[in-house]
């Protein structure tokens, strides 16, 4: 096993279980299609990501800069990356911290602390101070480890919950296959597929790759990871769908709604169990966000990568900064993180085009640059994205 499952972990955050829940309850099965649409686009994605990585020895954003000779297009696109992944990974950040302080506020109530007409929301400076204290140290791993224990717990849970719904098989088929958005249902679509395809993670994956793996022989292991560990996280964010669709409220407002879909299997004790789970997600992904970020400012600057490194530490400094501001200042943090997964996916399509650039570099990759297949199978998928992405826009003016 490789970094595999920590791709997985990373995508199976608050933004998953609260995006999937809100499809369920708003949508039933209707955008099951959406979900299998971003475990094929994943799979395919995150597969050029670690070919890339396994065979250049190299992180993705590093590779960019390095092939782009033209002096003036390197800054333009160095800057566009950049401001991709610093406005997709702030959002995210912050989506990732609301999730931890759902799970936090329905245990400990709602945290905020109030002087005169300014609040803040003290759950989300705690947050971000352990995330700053982890990241700092750089002593993580046994935590992380944990955390990602607790969330697959979670994900059994609603694994099993999916079941005793007792879905209706035609209905859910006919969500799978169907390809049919329902009136209202662009952005949540959108969403869907931000939160299974992170564009972070494609960087994240290339750079963490390379230290497990090298040379070609590896590459039947790495696909092996990959294809296994988004696949279980694809059925684990079906799951959630189905679950939630049994759901009956009008609206999700917090944690304790979302963990309706965990009553058949929990009973009373599910908030409490959605709680941990949220919470752990939550944490994990702000240590992993920042992370990323930082691996692709360096990559693209031509800095240290060294976790020690004064410019690495302050990448993930301003990340994790903007994550805590976001989420702390009285926001429901039910729209934070929609709005982190709806910017993955408008953010998507700007990563996925320059991944598939540099994987028909035959000078970079040789013999393993990308097949006519694998071409095929990433301009469609970034076709659909850039439609997606369009038509999401124009669905915000209408509504404005």
């Amino acid at each position: 096993m490789g970094p595999g499952p920590l791709v997985a972990a990373a995508f199976i955050g608050p933004g998953t279980v609260t995006v999937c829940t809100l499809a369920g309850v708003k949508f039933g099965y209707a955008l099951l299609w959406a979900m299998v649409f971003s475990i094929v686009a994943t799979i395919v994605l995150q597969e050029m990501a670690a070919r890339l990585g396994i065979i250049t020895q190299k992180g993705l954003s590093e590779v960019i800069r390095t092939e782009i000779r033209n002096p003036w297009l390197q800054r333009f696109f160095v800057l566009l990356i950049l401001s991709a992944i610093v406005i997709g990974n702030a959002a995210y950040e912050a989506g990732n911290i609301s999730g931890g302080v759902l799970g936090l506020q329905t245990v400990f109530g709602e945290g905020v602390w109030t002087f005169r007409d300014f609040s803040i929301n003290t759950f989300s400076l705690l947050i971000g101070l352990l995330a700053f204290l982890l990241l700092f140290f750089g002593n993580y791993k046994i935590l992380e480890r944990s955390l990602i224990a607790l969330v697959l717990l979670m994900s059994t849970a609603f694994l099993i919950a999916a079941v005793l719904t007792k879905p209706s098989w035609g209905a859910l088929f006919k969500g799978i296959f169907s390809f049919q958005a329902p009136e209202g249902s662009w952005l949540t679509v959108v969403a869907l597929i931000g939160t299974t395809v992170v564009p972070y993670n494609l960087f994240l994956h290339a750079s963490l790759v390379k230290e497990k793996w090298s040379g070609p022989s590896n590459l039947k292991f790495a696909r092996r990871d990959t294809i296994t560990a988004v696949v279980l996280g694809g059925i684990v964010s079906m799951s959630i769908i189905i679950s939630a669709a049994a759901i009956r409220v009008e609206e999700i407002q917090s944690a304790a709604d979302l963990a309706l879909g965990l009553e058949p299997l929990f009973g009373s004790f599910a908030k409490y169990v959605l709680s941990i789970g949220l919470f752990a997600a939550g944490i994990t992904s702000a240590i992993t966000a920042p992370l990323a970020a930082a691996y692709v400012a360096t990559g693209c600057l031509g800095w240290s990568s060294n976790l020690k490194a004064k410019k690495f530490r302050a990448t993930w400094m301003v990340i994790l900064g903007i994550g805590v501001l976001f989420s702390s200042f009285g926001w429901k943090s039910i729209t934070i993180i929609q709005f982190a997964q709806l910017a993955n996916g408008l953010l998507l399509p700007i990563v996925a085009g320059f991944l598939l650039w540099v994987m028909n570099r035959k000078f970079l990759l040789g013999n393993y640059k990308n097949t006519t297949l694998q071409n095929t199978f990433g301009i469609l998928i970034l076709g659909i994205t850039v439609f997606l992405g369009l038509k999401s826009i124009l669905t915000v003016l209408n509504l404005l």
